[in-house]
């Protein structure tokens, strides 16, 4: 992987790639270390270029243009437009299913963008697996943040749904709990 050292570094590799794959992270702490070394190991094997990493305690330009505030954070871009996010640490599959394109942007049937999805889940939980697989499957743009690999999320999320349990799942700023699929359809127009 290689290194971003600036805003207009980030810049100028968007300007000449299609897609592009920064891992936002903060050196020494454990769930970016895990993040960076897991992406690594996905960017390996699929032989996948153009991945970067940048850490956020000496590059301090990047993340506010693209309002992070949580590292470790993969970033994809494709066209120059940042189309998803993904926070905390996840496994190498994962990362190499983001490298292969296996987490897709869509637009509803009318034209319209899909609403903002984001996937709160844990590495461990089938019910999350299920539901981002079901998003996935039909071809819905989301944001998957692991709670296990950092517990301010975890407690921010409890503040925000007094729920514990994942998967919960912010669509539109509306909150799910559970794998609902029929709720799911109804806020994605998803006709399954």
């Amino acid at each position: 992987m290689k290194d971003i050292s600036s805003l207009s570094n980030l810049r100028e590799l968007l300007s000449l790639n299609e897609r592009i794959f920064v891992l936002l992270l903060k050196k020494g702490s454990e769930s970016s270390d895990c993040a960076y070394h897991q992406l690594k190991e996905a960017a390996e094997a699929t032989e996948e270029e153009n991945v970067f990493s940048v850490d956020v305690s000496s590059v301090r330009d990047i993340h506010p243009a693209y309002n992070i505030s949580t590292a470790p954070t993969l970033l994809v871009f494709k066209s120059g437009e940042l189309i998803n996010s993904y926070k905390g640490c996840n496994g190498k599959d994962f990362f190499k299913a983001v490298i292969e394109s296996q987490a897709f942007s869509a637009n509803s049937e009318d034209g319209e963008r899909q609403p903002m999805v984001e996937v709160y889940s844990t590495p461990t939980c089938t019910w999350c697996t299920k539901l981002k697989s079901y998003l996935n499957k039909n071809h819905i743009r989301y944001s998957d943040i692991n709670i296990a690999a950092d517990p301010n999320i975890a407690e921010d999320l409890v503040r925000q749904t007094g729920q514990q349990g994942v998967p919960q799942t912010n669509i539109g700023g509306e909150w799910i709990v559970g794998f609902d699929k029929k709720r799911i359809d109804q806020l994605l127009n998803i006709n399954a």
